[in-house]
Parts: structure tokens; sequence; C-alpha cells
């Protein structure tokens, strides 16, 4: 109990609100609340103040938040370490994706190799599946985002073009290509803050002054297809993601297009555990 205590104060103090807190924990906003509430009466200090709305950490939650980071790493590492000891072919990998396409093809060549091993895949855009890595709460993560980070090993899994993907009875259905600039005439659907497509799409119009109608964010991109599928407006894939459907057309920009790239990530210091080893050698990326 103490130390889901000291995560729930850790995470707060991080996010800085309790709802978020909450969230990447999976508790419930009281229970994270009533758990800080619980370390403050025990030890008769106060971990957080409420300034012009928000929480502030308190002196005394400051001095205590490396302690607390220091022991949840050390808690991550014992579980790492028990995760991966023993027989190599068994235990669990847990991996943070923000596509399946690359991917998708190593873990199948892995559970052949491996099929004792339980492979566990989570989602999210480029700054989720890094946050994970660096919190230990993946084993390894892709990411479309070139990290400068020495503390990274880093395999670059593949790289694709951006395209656009409209519903078949859309006005640019029947085109074989399109310009950028046709894009202000659409209701553009994109991926939340954070990804490393919208970044890219956003920088693709601003180059060509292209202003859309209209914009909506949805953050996921199994929603975004299932929105264009109903004809809901378009959108920009890289040309790997854009899986093939009767209702959707795919059409290549024209002219010199942006590029996503797609890497693997894991910590150097975890390169040799044995699942990890055992995942990156069925890459055929190369190693940076």
């Amino acid at each position: 109990m103490f130390v889901i205590q000291l995560k729930s104060f850790f995470m707060v103090a991080r996010l800085g609100s309790i709802t978020l807190a909450a969230k990447h924990l999976g508790l419930s906003q009281p229970t994270v609340t009533t758990q800080i509430r619980a370390l403050e009466e025990l030890y008769g200090i106060e971990l957080f103040r409420r300034q012009g709305g928000r929480l502030v950490v308190s002196d005394d939650g400051v001095r205590l938040l490396p302690m607390v980071e220091s022991l949840l790493q050390q808690e991550s590492n014992v579980e790492f370490a028990l995760r991966h000891a023993g027989d190599v072919n068994q235990g669990q990998l847990r991996l943070g994706t923000t596509a399946p396409y690359y991917i998708l093809d190593v873990v199948k060549r892995f559970q052949k190799r491996y099929p004792r091993v339980d492979v566990v895949i989570g989602a999210g855009n480029s700054r989720q599946t890094s946050e994970a890595l660096r919190e230990f709460r993946v084993d390894l993560a892709t990411s479309s985002h070139k990290e400068a980070d020495a503390r990274l090993l880093c395999v670059h899994l593949g790289c694709d073009p951006l395209a656009l993907v409209v519903h078949r009875t859309h006005a640019l259905a029947a085109q074989n290509s399109v310009r950028v600039t046709q894009l202000a005439d659409c209701q553009l659907i994109v991926r939340e803050p954070g990804s490393m497509t919208r970044e890219k799409t956003e920088e693709m119009m601003a180059a060509t002054g292209t202003v859309v109608q209209r914009t909506f964010e949805i953050a996921s991109r199994e929603a975004i297809r299932e929105a264009v599928i109903r004809n809901m407006g378009v959108s920009v894939f890289a040309q790997h993601e854009a899986s093939a459907h009767p209702d959707l057309r795919v059409l290549p920009f024209e002219g010199d297009v942006p590029r996503i790239d797609e890497y693997l990530y894991c910590l150097n210091e975890r390169r040799e555990a044995r699942l990890i080893a055992a995942f990156l050698s069925e890459c055929a990326g190369s190693i940076g």
C-alpha cells in the first residue's frame, strides 16, 4: 500500500493533475486523492497546495520526489529482472507501438521462435510510447521521432511518404494524385497533438500556405479510418498505414512529400536482457 501511495503522489506531482494521474495509473480520482491524503495524515506533512486553481508540489514534496522516483525505478528493475529471468522460452515482453504495420512482422517471427513468451502490445502516439519506455512500463517502443538520447538503442524499421485517404465518393477520389493545396476545400481529420503524422501534415500545409476549411481531431488512427469510411472527412496517413478497404482511396501527394520514419527503441542498459535481445535479433532494420 505504501508504494501505491507513493506512486499516486509521484504521478500527480509529475502530471500536475489528479485526473491525469488517475487515468495514467488506471485508478479512480477518489482513490488517488485518498492515497495522497493518507500519506499526508500519517506523516503530518503537506505534499501539495492549491495555487490559482491548480496543484503545486509543496517544499516537502519537492524534496521527496527524487527519492520516490528512485524507489519506483528500482521496483520496476526488480519486476523487469523477474520477468526476464530463467528460460528464454518463457516470460512476458511488453511493446509500446505507434502503428502495428512494421512491428507486427517482427512480432510474428518472434512468436514463431518463442511460442511460450507472452507478447503484450500497447498503443499510443510517439510521445506516449517514448514516455512509457523511459518509465519502464514497456520493454521496447516504436516511435516516429528520431531520439538523440544516448540511453536509448535505436533500430530503423522503415520509412513511407504521406498520402491522402478519402472516401470513394469524395470529389478527389477520381484523381491519380493530389496537390497539398487541394486540402483547403476539405474537412481534414487529424490526430492529437504529439502525433508525428499530424506534425508532418501541418508542416506540409504551412510550406504551401494551405489552410483547411475545418479540422476534426480524433486521437486514434483506427477511429480516423472509420470516420473516413463514413465520409466524415479526409485524412493524411503514412502510406503503409492506409490499409485497404473498398470504400477508401489512397492518393499520393504531388511534389516533394514528407516521409514518416519508424524506429524501435529500448534502453541501452536492458538491450542484453534475454527477451529484448531475442526480439532485437528478429529485426531486419539497422541498429544505430
